[in-house]
């Protein structure tokens, strides 16, 4: 059945065009997943803070593979896109930044990432998601990007305000942890909004 309203992203920018690299400043860049990148995804996963929010852990560097080629694959399919948060001159692994579950018909996509436990400290994390938003909107034209996470997890919720995502609400028992469900926070983005650190309080607890 035909649509009556144009899709708000082009589907083809994800089928036909192949998947940008993203400048994020300080000799960083967002970039595609790469096969030799495993061990370090491997090594981060062993970090009990990203097992604890990501509810996910790599048994070997073979399972860490595996991820690493399923991201580097979802950009086709058009419904995740998974970038490597990576230093530009020496390719090591700072972290990974990704919008999942988008609606590019409706304009709609979640955010989601996490930083290497030798990065952090450093500000990465919201100039990653920052720069990641900006090409949403500006290049790929999505309108609405929602930022979710546990209501304990005070660094994301930092997070997300550092980078302009307004604090809508909380979703009650949303999200399945290792310790039981958690009422989920619900920040977002809008396309127009203020850009970060402009007209933008965000809670921290």
């Amino acid at each position: 059945m035909p649509q009556s309203i144009p899709a708000v992203v082009a589907a083809d920018l994800f089928t036909k065009a192949a998947q940008p690299v993203i400048p994020v400043g300080d000799e960083l860049v967002l970039r595609p997943w790469l096969r030799r990148d495993a061990p370090e995804v491997y090594a981060a996963f062993q970090d009990p803070a990203i097992q604890r929010w990501h509810v996910r852990t790599a048994e070997s560097e073979d399972e860490a593979a595996e991820w690493v080629a399923a991201w580097a694959s979802t950009w086709r399919a058009g419904v995740y896109a998974n970038w490597a948060v990576a230093d530009s001159s020496t390719g090591r692994i700072a972290g990974r930044a990704s919008l999942q579950i988008m609606r590019a018909a409706h304009g709609t996509a979640g955010v989601a990432y996490w930083v290497a436990p030798e990065a952090r400290g450093q500000g990465i994390a919201p100039r990653a998601v920052t720069a990641l938003t900006e090409w949403a909107f500006e290049t790929a034209g999505f309108h609405r990007l929602e930022l979710q996470h546990s209501v304990h997890n005070a660094q994301s919720c930092r997070v997300a305000g550092k980078a302009g995502f307004a604090l809508e609400g909380v979703n009650r028992s949303a999200g399945l942890h290792a310790d039981g469900w958690h009422d989920m926070h619900l920040h977002a983005r809008v396309r127009g909004d203020p850009p970060p650190g402009v007209g933008r309080h965000a809670r921290a607890d």
